[in-house]
């Protein structure tokens, strides 16, 4: 920038200060950052967090699982294979004494041992059987609605494919948590969906108006947290009928863990409308004859939106947590519903799970999700703040 001139005691600023093709013109890439949209540089910003990035794709990729589970896992929800009770799970090969043969697995030989009443599996280097790709195989109902038998991966022709091992029934178990995924993740999206919704509007009200409303609130959040979490879960889940349907139970489980996790987003709403509405765009806004719906909706709610989106994804694998923790102390989900929580409620015996280790392993896509949600959540708070 040019010095300014001084004439007569005043000061003057060039001309060419403001001359476009001047040195101080913005380049194309000054221009494109100042004239980006807000969601634009959220997505920059997020672009840059790796781990983030990382973690919304394999939850991306788990979500979108869900809407073809049928395809995915290679039996039937309900198949069973009285032939292989408690199988542990099967290795993938590639190659069979050094030739190259795709993917398969070795059948097992199996006998009861009569010292430990244990069935014991042992691969059969000779028993080699392939796999097969967009094969038909079990029959099912896609969701619900059309007989199908398509499926991505079939074992071989009477062969068997336990990656995850079987159960006591003989069901596989890897078949059975693609299917739980579809409940486990859903019921964490129906759940946040009613709890933001809560949040914000009692929080919003309360931090706008205040008053009586405010002292109403506030004392509804203290008493519900008030109560111990875990116990006041199994309490309200054991009023449930054990006459009602599994989609009943299931919205039951899920209206109950809303009801119980909006009380901090409505606290930190209330705090954050309580300092914002004294600001001059927010009196504005009232003077020009505003509706409060949509000062709070469109003035006062975009001030915070970091923090509204990591208290959603902090919510939504506590609320997949607390229904795999109702499940598997019998209190949530029941079968016939399939879910992780009610996939563990299987490994409750400590014996069993000593002789079955593999009937845990429906936890490990909990850690997943839990992990994936935080670190996803950590980079989306940091992106909803771009100019920080």
């Amino acid at each position: 920038m040019s010095a300014a001139r001084k004439n007569d005691g005043e000061h003057f600023v060039a001309a060419g200060d403001f001359d476009p093709h001047s040195a101080a013109a913005l380049t194309p890439e000054q221009e494109k950052y100042f004239f980006a949209s807000r969601r634009q540089l959220m997505w920059w910003k997020l672009k840059r967090h790796k781990v983030a990035v990382v973690c919304g794709a394999i939850l991306a990729a788990l979500y979108a699982s869900t809407l073809v589970s049928e395809f995915i896992s290679p039996y039937n929800l309900h198949t069973r294979d009285t032939r292989h009770l408690y199988a542990p799970p099967q290795t993938l090969h590639l190659f069979h004494r050094g030739d190259w043969v795709g993917p398969f697995v070795y059948g097992y030989d199996h006998h009861l041992n009569m010292d430990n009443l244990k069935r014991e599996y042992t691969p059969n280097p000779d028993k080699v059987q392939k796999l097969r790709f967009f094969c038909s195989g079990d029959s099912y109902r896609f969701w619900g609605k059309i007989e199908m038998d398509f499926h991505f991966v079939c074992p071989a022709e009477d062969g068997t494919l336990f990656l995850f091992g079987t159960d006591r029934l003989g069901r596989d178990m890897f078949s059975r948590v693609v299917y739980g995924a579809r409940i486990s993740l859903l019921i964490g999206l129906v759940g946040i969906a009613a709890s933001l919704f809560l949040g914000l509007l009692l929080g919003g009200l309360a931090g706008y108006y205040g008053g009586w409303v405010d002292s109403g609130v506030q004392r509804l959040i203290e008493i519900l947290r008030s109560f111990p979490e875990l116990p006041l879960w199994m309490a309200l889940s054991a009023v449930l009928p054990v006459t009602w349907s599994p989609v009943l139970v299931f919205f039951g489980i899920t209206l109950i863990l809303a009801l119980l996790d909006w009380t901090g987003l409505a606290r930190a709403v209330r705090s954050k409308l309580l300092a914002l509405r004294e600001e001059d765009y927010c009196a504005a806004a009232r003077l020009m004859g505003a509706r409060p719906g949509r000062i709070i909706r469109r003035h006062l709610l975009p001030g915070f939106t970091s923090h509204i989106i990591a208290s959603a994804t902090l919510s939504i694998p506590a609320m997949i947590l607390g229904e795999t923790a109702l499940s598997f102390l019998g209190l949530g989900l029941r079968p016939p519903i399939t879910s992780w929580g009610v996939l563990l409620n299987e490994a409750q015996n400590m014996n069993v799970v000593a002789l079955y280790p593999w009937l845990i392993l429906p936890v490990a896509p909990v850690v997943v999700v839990i992990l994936a949600f935080n670190f996803f959540g950590d980079g989306l708070r940091d992106a909803a703040d771009p100019y920080r």
